[in-house]
């Protein structure tokens, strides 16, 4: 795995991991009245869509097929 795809991985499973840490402690604090939860909430929430979005829809796609693309380029030796 490269380097790139490392980061890339481990990003997503911070962001996602984060999501549901802090909607967990939401729920069992019972703190759905705080402002500043709530923006946090909904930032992490956007983010998280994002992050899925890129690895389930067709950024993902794409991103592959430049991979190929690149791999089809390279001189047969």
């Amino acid at each position: 795995m490269k380097t790139k795809d490392f980061l890339i991985y481990g990003l997503a499973v911070v962001i996602n991991l984060m999501f549901f840490g802090i909607l967990i402690i939401m729920i069992y604090k019972q703190t759905f009245d705080s402002a500043m939860l709530n923006t946090m909430v909904g930032t992490l929430g956007t983010i998280t869509v994002m992050v899925d979005a890129y690895f389930f829809g067709s950024s993902k796609g794409s991103s592959d097929k430049n991979e190929i693309i690149k791999e089809m380029k390279k001189p047969l030796n």
